[in-house]
């Protein structure tokens, strides 16, 4: 019989103990499904993976997404290496955010894995979006729950992120702002059915949150900063303290992250890998009947540009009204279209299904 256990945090995500990541059998890998979908993050300790076993177990979610900005490992392109060293003053990630959500399809989720730790500090923090969501007032549900929001990665990734001194260091540890020129904004509904758990989460974030579709620039910045401080309340936020062995997996659709760069002069490296999603859909009762952004062409929009300095939350966004017919919209799809749900479990780790 497993001895895998389930211990939630009161505000955000869960403990898993009693399992090696190494080797899952099939029922302790669908309790870590159940649990991934209900509690949005989940910690593990005492961990021995190899950057191999790392992948293994990534892959038994789905197709693994190789990124596109990250330094990658030598020999695995599939990990990511997020890495701060002794002379480095800016830390990647150091901001609330959800990865991936500039993407049509945004991400399922990441697991990271640490390689090496500063003797203190270092910190990841997570928010919990769907608690966040269910604990809004009812006005501002009402408010939010039609409307889509734009997201972009111009401004973090793209060649203007390296126009300031302060993010020179970043210039060994990221690359290919070409290809973060090319991409164009997507828009996401602000409040999504969860597609694993079913639930309603707020989808929006501080750093790739860039504008709210059809609604003035000023307005737009006052509404999305009011729900980033409730959502980064105690009441929904959770410091998870690294050590040596522990693995992170958290689910982009669901919570934010942010790393603590609270370690001068000292060393953190992390292995990341993020598994492929699918596009994201508004409830089935909010979902709206008028047309999208892009069956307007051209229409005009309050956009933004976000500049490299931060505030209490995340990126400051300067407003600029601007003209994006580049913007991409993400269709609803039909209600009858399958979610993204597990496949059958098959017969050994190495055929663990994805999910």
């Amino acid at each position: 019989m497993s001895s895998l256990a389930v211990h939630p945090n009161a505000t955000c995500g869960a403990f898993v103990y009693g399992v090696d990541l190494a080797n899952l059998t099939l029922a302790e890998f669908d309790q870590i499904k159940a649990a991934f979908a209900e509690h949005g993050v989940l910690f593990f300790r005492d961990q021995d993976l190899t950057t191999r076993q790392h992948i293994e177990f990534a892959e038994c979610w789905g197709e693994i997404n190789v990124n596109r900005f990250f330094t990658a490992h030598m020999d695995h392109p599939e990990i990511a290496i997020v890495a701060k060293e002794p002379d480095d003053e800016t830390n990647i990630g150091g901001y609330w955010h959800s990865d991936h959500s500039y993407d049509v399809e945004p991400a399922l989720g990441s697991i990271l894995v640490a390689r090496e730790l500063p003797t203190s500090g270092g910190d990841t923090q997570f928010a919990s979006m769907r608690r966040a969501y269910e604990q809004l007032d009812t006005r501002t549900k009402h408010r939010i729950e039609r409307l889509r929001a734009v997201h972009s990665v111009h401004h973090v990734f793209g060649a203007e992120a390296y126009a300031g001194a302060e993010r020179g260091d970043f210039t060994d540890r990221l690359g290919n702002s070409d290809g973060a020129d090319e991409m164009v904004d997507v828009a996401h509904p602000m409040v999504i059915r969860h597609p694993l758990s079913g639930k309603n989460v707020l989808y929006v974030n501080p750093t790739f949150t860039i504008a709210i579709e059809g609604m003035d620039h000023g307005e737009a910045m006052g509404l999305l900063h009011g729900l980033y401080d409730h959502a980064t309340s105690d009441d929904f936020t959770f410091d998870f303290v690294w050590e040596p062995g522990s693995v992170a997996m958290w689910d982009n659709r669901a919570v934010w992250h942010s790393a603590r760069n609270d370690y001068p002069g000292q060393r953190r490296v992390m292995h990341r890998i993020t598994i492929e999603g699918c596009a994201l859909e508004a409830p089935p009762e909010l979902q709206r009947a008028d047309p999208t952004l892009a069956q307007r062409a051209g229409a005009t929009i309050a956009g933004g540009v976000v500049a490299a300095t931060m505030d209490g939350i995340g990126m400051v966004i300067e407003p600029e009204r601007t003209k994006r017919p580049d913007i991409e919209i993400v269709g609803e799809a039909p209600e009858d279209e399958p979610h993204d749900t597990p496949a059958e479990p098959g017969v050994s780790f190495g055929d663990l299904p994805e999910i």
